[in-house]
């Protein structure tokens, strides 16, 4: 019964495809809005057999036959087949919350307003785009590429067949299916936070309390000022006896990491003021105070009183908090 269903639902969308092509051929319109081999087509033509059914099961094919240009990171059906093998999902009977779901991992591998090709994303060797998916906020969550092998995508997801060209933009085959990022899928994909992965996994090995990964792996929202890997090693360097975050003193490495993180709050960019004082998960405050120093937007005095500490990246956006990229580690004020 599921593959009469499938089938139908494919034999709608390849219908849906033809006659949207029928009636502009019909109506002899040569605008912006034609688009005579979209990627909802490429992705036909690439036997994606099981993105084509998610999009018709999710009302995203008459999106992706728009204007554009979109570049899109078409999963291959083995990838969907182990998602809805891990999650339980079936594309056939989709309670509403679960189609909502579905909808915004599909808008996930979704860049609008960009036609990037495979030699754009390896000329910009790494970075973050925005894609069409949305946080509970309705902001859009970011992506992040680095193509130092292959280009790979959130840490998961490998490009295996590159510029499949649409009239209205671009696809690009892909492994595996890109869930909706974490603060952590940041964290953890981005060599820039190699060091804050390596002290939230040391903090986890330890009595850490709260658990740190599988914390902010969890619904949010949180807030997380991120120190690069710079910032660590000026860490390291304050103290002789530290070599790694294995070297410093497990209560207190717990207590630095909470110091970079609030809670309960998606704190953006916009919503920054002067002189703002949040509590943070270790429970002391820091500082906020606006302008940062050499054109950065922000900076912070942490609890243990360092100041002019910028934030140097503002706003990556995962589903369940946002990251801001900082330029030293925070210390709480340990004398409390």
């Amino acid at each position: 019964m599921k593959i009469i269903s499938k089938t139908f639902k494919l034999l709608t969308v390849f219908l849906l495809v033809l006659g949207v092509t029928g009636c502009s051929d019909d109506d002899d319109n040569n605008g912006p809005g034609v688009q005579t081999t979209t990627v909802v087509d490429v992705a036909l033509a690439n036997g994606l057999t099981s993105l084509a059914a998610a999009l018709e099961a999710t009302d995203l094919v008459t999106t992706l036959q728009g204007t554009g240009p979109f570049t899109v990171f078409a999963p291959t059906n083995d990838a969907f087949t182990n998602l809805l093998n891990a999650t339980g999902l079936d594309l056939d009977n989709l309670s509403a919350a679960e189609e909502a779901l579905v909808r915004n991992i599909l808008l996930n591998h979704v860049i609008a307003g960009e036609n990037i090709s495979s030699t754009d994303l390896v000329n910009a060797g790494a970075g973050y785009r925005l894609t069409q998916a949305s946080n509970t906020d309705g902001d859009n969550l970011n992506i992040y590429f680095n193509t130092s092998n292959g280009v790979v995508l959130n840490g998961m997801s490998t490009v295996t067949d590159p510029d499949n060209e649409a009239t209205n933009g671009t696809v690009h085959i892909v492994n595996t299916v890109i869930t909706l990022p974490t603060v952590v899928t940041f964290a953890t994909a981005d060599p820039t936070f190699n060091s804050l992965e390596a002290s939230l996994a040391e903090a986890d090995g330890s009595a850490a309390n709260p658990m740190y990964i599988p914390t902010l792996s969890g619904d949010g929202p949180f807030t997380v000022f991120a120190p690069t890997n710079d910032a660590f090693v000026a860490l390291l360097n304050s103290n002789p006896a530290w070599n790694s975050p294995a070297d410093i003193d497990d209560s207190l490495l717990n207590s630095v990491l909470a110091h970079h993180v609030i809670a309960s709050a998606n704190v953006r960019a916009g919503d920054l003021t002067d002189g703002a004082m949040p509590t943070t998960l270790e429970g002391d405050m820091i500082t906020i105070n606006l302008p940062g120093n050499d054109g950065n937007p922000a900076k912070i005095t942490d609890g243990a009183g360092n100041a002019e500490i910028d934030i140097i990246v503002t706003d990556v956006q995962a589903m369940n908090g946002v990251v801001h990229a900082i330029e030293s580690v925070l210390i709480p004020d340990t004398m409390n």
